[in-house]
């Protein structure tokens, strides 16, 4: 492995039932030169020790156990971890498709963007509905680039 290009801040409070599949989908990524911060964010339930279990099994992964604070200070907590050139930052009940990362990486390199948002798909437990939600033509008319001023 290289040097890391993108560190993935997960904040995880109560997560047991979903965190091993977002673990396995970062830890699956076909952008190798990642590391892996999760904020335990104070959980009381079995994700804790998922964490410690993954976190044996590769060393991308760090763990980290706050005080229950809130996710957004679980992400600072992790961004002051971070040695990777770029931030993601995934939800412990979220996944990535297998090349999410690769390909973002590679845009904003490209773009040599400081930012790169994308779209992401919803799923919507009531009605079993997937749902794709499209960042930039929500926020951004549409455009595919833009700066500080806009």
């Amino acid at each position: 492995m290289g040097e890391i290009q993108v560190s993935i801040i997960i904040p995880v409070y109560n997560a047991e039932q979903y965190l091993a599949e977002c673990l396995e989908s970062v830890l699956n990524q076909t952008l190798l030169e990642i590391e892996v911060i999760c904020v335990d964010d104070g959980s009381t339930d079995g994700s804790s020790d998922i964490l410690r279990q993954y976190a044996d099994a590769d060393r991308r992964i760090r763990c980290i156990r706050q005080e229950n604070q809130g996710a957004g200070a679980a992400r600072n907590l992790g961004m002051t971890r971070a040695n990777g050139a770029y931030l993601a930052f995934l939800d412990a009940d979220d996944l990535y498709y297998p090349n999410a990362l690769e390909t973002a990486y590679r845009r904003a390199r490209q773009l040599q963007a400081d930012i790169l948002i994308f779209e992401a798909e919803y799923f919507r437990a009531q009605d079993a509905v997937v749902f794709t939600e499209r960042a930039n033509t929500k926020l951004y008319s549409g455009r595919q680039v833009f700066s500080s001023k806009d």
